[in-house]
């Protein structure tokens, strides 16, 4: 079909205008978006759980609704709240620990560290050259990485009230997607057959199935091995254990781990002369365990909500936190998700029959 000519300048306005309203509305929507993310995944992902809510209260929405709402409040908003509050409290104690270690002096290393294959004896060296550093010098050593953590903790500070807010818009906004769930679904889906037909309906249900494999392997992981390892450094009496509970639910999820926090700690115990060589021994092996239960749970859930590449999933959760920051990742493997599917969907479509009575 041939346009005519003086219809090009009335398609182009036509088209421009339509891009200068998107542009506008998602500028307007700005302050909310996160909020909109955020909420978009904490209900796609418990959606499920929400319908078997409402079963069980005589199919009543309005009743599942406030038993969801209630259950994000208490499992979820609750417990990063009470995680960044302790980071930020705990700041200046960290601070006023660092400082007592620089007039104290540091200790040489023990003899087991210089036995540890491949990095003991670099470990060694480096601990040895540190502790020979007078007051002074270990103090002027410490310092800059003292003002850095300040520099954050108050930046951190800075945004808690902003970071609060995005919270309660995710809770509000989470109860109107739980209350109107279907409605949205059903919009999103015409929306996308409207783009791509029944592909893009399939990307909508990937995408959907892409968050809850997410959700579990990720922040489920996150969650057993920080109460894991919190429960661990409170039998052992490693102090701030509230604190290094916070900081190993974070690198969980950012896909670094409790390992780091956890050899720290162990590193005190046997460093510390008030604890028991026995007590240090078992939990290193804690520690062990804890460190190497995410490459067993973390598979096992992924592949459970969703049957796609597990190198996908955490190469999108790894990229998506570096690009997007928290909110990637989910958006990263979701949007690797819906590209990996399309693009096999694409060859499948293209390659043609194979004769295999042919040869050359």
């Amino acid at each position: 079909m041939t346009v005519p000519i003086r219809e090009l300048p009335r398609i182009v306005l036509a088209v421009l205008f339509m891009g200068i309203m998107i542009v506008a509305s998602v500028w307007i929507m700005q302050p909310f978006l996160p909020s909109l993310i955020w909420s978009t995944l904490v209900v796609v992902s418990t959606w499920p759980m929400m319908l078997a809510v409402q079963r069980r209260l005589w199919g009543k929405r309005s009743l599942a609704v406030i038993v969801m709402t209630t259950a994000l409040l208490v499992m979820v908003i609750m417990p990063i709240a009470l995680a960044v509050l302790t980071i930020i409290e705990h700041a200046d104690e960290v601070s006023d620990r660092i400082t007592a270690t620089a007039r104290a002096g540091l200790p040489p290393p023990p003899a087991w560290i210089s036995s540890l294959p491949m990095v003991g004896s670099r470990i060694a060296t480096e601990w040895q050259s540190v502790a020979a550093l007078n007051t002074d010098e270990l103090q002027s050593r410490i310092a800059p990485y003292a003002k850095d953590a300040a520099r954050w903790t108050l930046s951190k500070a800075g945004g808690l009230a902003a970071f609060f807010l995005h919270l309660m818009l995710t809770v509000v906004t989470s109860a109107l997607l739980y209350a109107n769930g279907e409605a949205a679904a059903s919009g999103l889906r015409a929306f996308a057959r409207r783009l791509a037909g029944q592909r893009g309906d399939k990307s909508i249900t990937l995408g959907g199935q892409a968050i809850r494999a997410v959700a579990l392997g990720v922040v489920v992981t996150a969650l057993v091995q920080a109460l894991l390892g919190g429960i661990g450094l409170k039998l052992a009496g490693v102090p701030l254990a509230g604190l290094l509970t916070a900081v190993m639910f974070v690198l969980a999820v950012a896909q670094i781990g409790a390992g780091p926090v956890l050899a720290i700690a162990v590193i005190w115990l046997y460093w510390n002369g008030e604890t028991s060589t026995t007590t240090a021994t078992i939990f290193l092996v804690w520690s062990i365990f804890v460190g190497a239960i995410d490459n067993v749970l973390r598979p096992l859930l992924i592949r459970s909500g969703a049957d796609l590449p597990l190198v996908l999933i955490f190469a999108g959760v790894v990229g998506g936190l570096i690009t997007f920051g928290i909110v990637g990742l989910f958006v990263g493997p979701v949007l690797l998700a819906i590209v990996y599917t399309e693009v096999t969907a694409w060859v499948k479509d293209s390659d043609p029959p194979v004769d295999e009575g042919h040869v050359g």
